[in-house]
């Protein structure tokens, strides 16, 4: 009976009958809330929410109203489906009513689920007296809860706002006593720090309340009138407490915007000087003595960067502070001696800060920074082999100089799990097709697509499981995290470039195009992403940083992300969904008309693909118009999508080309090859238009990927992307040109037929050699492009990887060692990638030279 219960209306309504059934057999509690649950189901699967809110929902509260007259309650989880369905019929009053009441006594397995659930109702009611008085007496309980101190702070001004004044007689509230002034909420405050003081444990909420008070003072602008302390001030006494804490700056990172500018230095200056450090003998800076005082400095340099201070450090000062980031880094070593592999260094944060500076360089043109940025964390990864921060940022610039080999196996060493295949795998993935390593793209996606496959499998699963131990309260949880992965945008991205990727590396070399698409079941109207619930669920602070506001991801850089990355997909949908229209099209040896065509279908398949090639066209057009927004993401941000590279390489325009052409081959197909010399003309002239666009492309894909000279390495990461672009692109020129034959065999044998005939010489439609001279020309482009990728790979093959000069920095042996290995793992991985793309363009070429009309 149980697993009837899917999510579908029908499913759920045969699963309410049936747990009604049951519970007339064995009139127990939980076969009836089966029912009942299977009602909320159903009002959570409706189209439509008014349905849900007249039929489903109303049924299901009668059905719990008859259990609670007959006091029939036996357990939390029926009280708890009764407060879900009081809340989405929107009727708080009576579920507050229930919780308050002795049916909310039954709401016992959670740490104050009650009084969390009345705080809900409360807000929503907008009773704020209550809301307030709820939370200062949880605070009096436990002062170090921070949501109730945002319940209280929220409810105190709420009241300020509508001028509340307490009643003449009786308590001020269901809840009892509460504040409604500033003055009162600056006392409590008070008293709550006087309170800590005075306890054996120190407690970190009513110090930060203090801020939050403050800060909220300033935004009505009157702070100045309670005296509460300079943000400075109670920032310095609160590091003394507890600098030694690595929460120490996520709890101050939320109020440094109290302080101004001016502000800063002073500040950093007195944390400084708090610091218990020692100046050793051999060494120019001091250093701390146990892990404590190293976490003491730790957390004041990171402040020095979440406050801008290194950010305004020229390049010699920043070069400077990254000799002293190493050099701590390398000191606390030996406080993790004892550290076991799966456990980080105490000081690994130093060794990512001095990551950080170094990218900064680089982003401003020192291309010898990325080497050492990469030194620095292979030598951290050395000896902290499981800190992700390290993996993660690896990988990302890694990615960034076109090196996926290496990319991809520090993200297997991630051992990524569930929910992070969807969080971070974008980080992966968006390089996975683009630089050239096709294999392992295929093991990246299909790692990700794994995890979503299964997640119906599971999802279903655990509604069941929920079914049967009756965790109602968990089941509308978990359709919504099923509904979260189906609607994902990163779902719909990897799905989309796997099968692109299957049909580039299978379509016409180990199987034809229409069997590929057959076995992939692609239909050209049949669009199955859903683009008005794409959900992003991408972590983009994955990556650690301490950037200032002003050079950290924003909101906007997040809208802008997902716009962006929303029209690539779309360019990557349609072009799929084009290729497998095009099979559609494929020439059938009969007689041709209009009105058999239309009896056989097959006008209906060009119109589908006329209204594709249209909506390709609109979405290139918007493409361009984001590109010229020229956006530019933080390193440790978004990634940028193939977008501009595809629009500025000249990939687009010839993909463009060869799609727009499938139109112009069809009509000749439908016309025939008489008295169609204007159709003729005009697909002459897009055949040599599209030769010399390919001719542009390939001279993209022109320069060196590595070189090294007079120590210094330069990489030109783009030739891969581009060169990418181009067995991309040449692929699509094959899918077309083989529909192209298709259409002309059999023309060319009834010419043929009419020359027997006729015994006399026919002139040879232009449309013939015009058509021979265009697959000559492919021959001929491809030709080039496969010695030029075996002159990229000769010339990669006799670089001497010699040690690099990094700017005026003298690396010691085991620096060079590291070095080397980021360079080596770059070099293989272009290598890689060369021979993967070299070996793909050569199968083309051979299917080119079978083409015979």
């Amino acid at each position: 009976m149980i697993t009837l219960c899917k999510h579908s209306p029908s499913s759920t309504g045969k699963c309410t009958g049936a747990g009604m059934a049951l519970y007339k057999i064995v009139p127990k509690n939980p076969y009836y809330f089966w029912s009942v649950m299977s009602l909320i189901m159903q009002s959570i699967s409706a189209q439509d929410e008014n349905l849900s809110k007249t039929m489903f929902l109303p049924l299901a509260e009668r059905m719990v109203e008859k259990m609670v007259k007959e006091d029939k309650i036996e357990a939390e989880a029926e009280v708890e489906l009764y407060y879900m369905i009081l809340e989405r019929l929107g009727k708080h009053e009576e579920a507050l009513k229930v919780i308050r009441g002795k049916l909310g006594e039954k709401l016992t397995s959670e740490l104050q689920s009650r009084e969390k659930k009345c705080m809900a109702m409360y807000k929503k009611l907008n009773k704020w007296p209550e809301c307030n008085a709820l939370s200062k007496r949880l605070l009096l309980q436990n002062s170090d809860d921070w949501q109730f101190y945002l319940s209280y702070f929220d409810s105190v001004f709420h009241l300020i706002d509508e001028a509340w004044t307490p009643p003449t007689e009786g308590q001020m509230s269901l809840e009892g006593d509460l504040d409604h002034s500033i003055v009162q909420a600056v006392k409590f405050v008070e008293d709550q720090i006087e309170n800590e003081s005075n306890s054996q444990r120190q407690l970190r909420g009513p110090h930060l309340a203090k801020l939050e008070l403050i800060r909220r003072l300033r935004k009505r602008g009157c702070n100045d009138e309670y005296k509460l302390g300079e943000p400075e001030d109670l920032m310095y006494q609160y590091f003394i407490k507890f600098g030694d804490k690595p929460c120490c700056l996520t709890d101050l990172k939320v109020f440094v915007d109290l302080l101004s500018a001016s502000q800063h230095t002073s500040f950093i200056n007195r944390l400084l000087g708090s610091l218990p450090l020692n100046r050793a003998a051999e060494s120019e800076i001091a250093l701390p003595e146990d892990t404590k005082a190293l976490q003491r400095h730790l957390c004041v340099v990171q402040l020095m960067r979440l406050l801008g201070i290194y950010h305004k450090m020229d390049k010699l000062e920043k070069q400077d502070a990254v000799r002293e980031m190493t050099e701590r880094y390398r000191h606390g070593l030996q406080f993790g001696k004892s550290c076991l592999k799966t456990e980080l260094q105490f000081s690994d944060y130093y060794c990512l800060l001095g990551a950080h500076m170094l990218l900064d360089l680089w982003s401003n043109g020192e291309e010898w920074a990325v080497w050492h940025c990469l030194t620095l964390l292979e030598e951290g990864l050395n000896n902290s082999p499981s800190n992700a921060q390290f993996k993660l940022l690896l990988i990302r610039i890694y990615c960034s100089l076109g090196a996926f080999e290496p990319a991809m196996d520090l993200y297997s060493s991630l051992d990524a799990k569930h929910i992070q295949h969807d969080t971070i795998g974008y980080l992966l993935t968006r390089f996975a097709g683009p630089l050239g390593q096709y294999t392992s793209a295929s093991q990246a996606c299909n790692a990700a697509l794994r995890f979503f496959h299964s997640n119906q499998k599971d999802t279903s699963e655990y509604i069941i499981q929920a079914y049967k131990y009756g965790a109602f309260e968990k089941i509308p949880e978990f359709i919504a995290f099923r509904n979260r992965l189906n609607n994902s945008l990163h779902f719909a991205q990897v799905r989309t470039e796997r099968m692109l990727l299957d049909l580039l590396l299978e379509a016409d070399v180990s199987s034809s195009l229409e069997e590929s698409i057959k076995s992939m079941s692609l239909s050209p109207e049949e669009d199955d992403i859903p683009w008005k619930d794409l959900r992003d669920n991408r972590d983009l602070t994955a990556l650690f940083n301490w950037d200032p506001k002003d050079r950290d991801i924003s909101e906007d850089h997040r809208k802008l992300s997902l716009e962006e990355e929303s029209i690539w997909l779309r360019i990557r949908s349609l072009t799929l969904r084009l290729v497998s229209g095009l099979t559609a099209l494929s020439h059938t040896p009969e007689p041709k008309n209009s009105q058999k065509g239309a009896e056989n279908g097959v006008s209906s398949k060009i119109d589908i693909v006329r209204a594709l090639l249209q909506q390709f066209e609109a979405t290139v057009d918007a493409g361009k118009t984001f590109n010229e927004r020229q956006i530019k993401y933080p390193f440790l941000g978004p990634p940028a999508t193939r977008l501009s590279k595809f629009l500025s390489s000249g990939a687009c325009q010839c993909q463009k080309e060869a799609l727009l052409l499938l139109n112009d081959i069809y009509d000749l197909d439908m016309s025939g090859i008489d008295d169609t010399c204007e159709i003729q003309a005009k697909i002459g002239r897009k055949l040599k238009s599209s030769l010399e666009d390919l001719q542009d492309l390939l001279h993209h894909c022109k320069g060196n990927l590595m070189d090294i000279q007079g120590g210094n390495c330069r990489t030109s990461p783009h030739i891969i992307e581009n060169l990418v672009f181009f067995v991309e692109t040449i692929s699509l020129f094959l899918w077309v040109s083989s529909y192209f034959v298709g259409v002309l065999r059999p023309f060319k044998s009834n010419l043929q037929k009419k020359k027997k005939k006729k015994k006399d010489s026919c002139a040879t439609p232009p449309v013939f050699t015009g058509f021979l001279d265009y697959i000559t020309g492919l021959q001929t482009l491809l030709s080039n492009m496969s010695d030029h990728i075996g002159g990229l790979e000769i010339s990669l093959t006799a670089l001497k990887l010699e040690d690099l000069s990094l700017d005026n920095i003298t690396f010691s042996e085991d620096e060079k060692k590291f070095t080397k290995l980021a360079v080596d793992k770059v070099h293989s991985s272009y290598l890689h990638s060369l021979q993967e793309m070299g070996d793909l363009l050569r199968k083309r070429l051979e299917t080119f030279k079978k083409f015979k009309i």
